[in-house]
C-alpha cells in the first residue's frame, strides 16, 4: 500500500469516528444493550442475541431462591438493579 493510499485510508476512519461522535447515542446504543445480563443504575435486564427468534431459559439470580424465566429475542426487563444479583442462560430453550 502507498504511503498517499495509507494516509487516505487513515484520514476517511478518523472522519468517519468523528461523525459518529456527533451522533447521539450512536455508540451508546451498541453499548448499552450488551448480549446477556445488564444492569443500569436502576433496573436489570436479559438481552438474548438471536437472530434466528429462539426462546431461552434463563437463571435469574436474587437474593433468595432462583428463579428460571423464559425470555425471546431481544431485551427483557428483568426487575430493579437492587434485587437481581444476575442471570445467566440455562442450556436450552422454551
Amino acid at each position: 500500500m502507498s504511503v498517499r493510499r495509507f494516509l487516505s485510508t487513515v484520514i476517511a476512519a478518523v472522519a468517519v469516528s468523528s461523525a459518529l461522535a456527533l451522533v447521539p447515542g450512536a455508540t451508546a446504543t451498541a453499548a448499552a444493550n450488551p448480549c446477556g445480563f445488564y444492569e443500569t443504575g436502576s433496573d436489570a435486564y436479559y438481552n438474548h442475541c438471536t437472530g434466528d427468534g429462539s426462546h431461552v431459559v434463563i437463571e435469574v439470580e436474587v437474593w433468595g431462591p432462583n428463579y428460571e424465566r423464559c425470555v425471546g429475542p431481544g431485551v427483557s426487563w428483568l426487575g430493579s438493579a437492587s434485587k437481581i444479583d444476575g442471570a445467566h442462560y440455562v442450556g436450552r430453550t422454551c
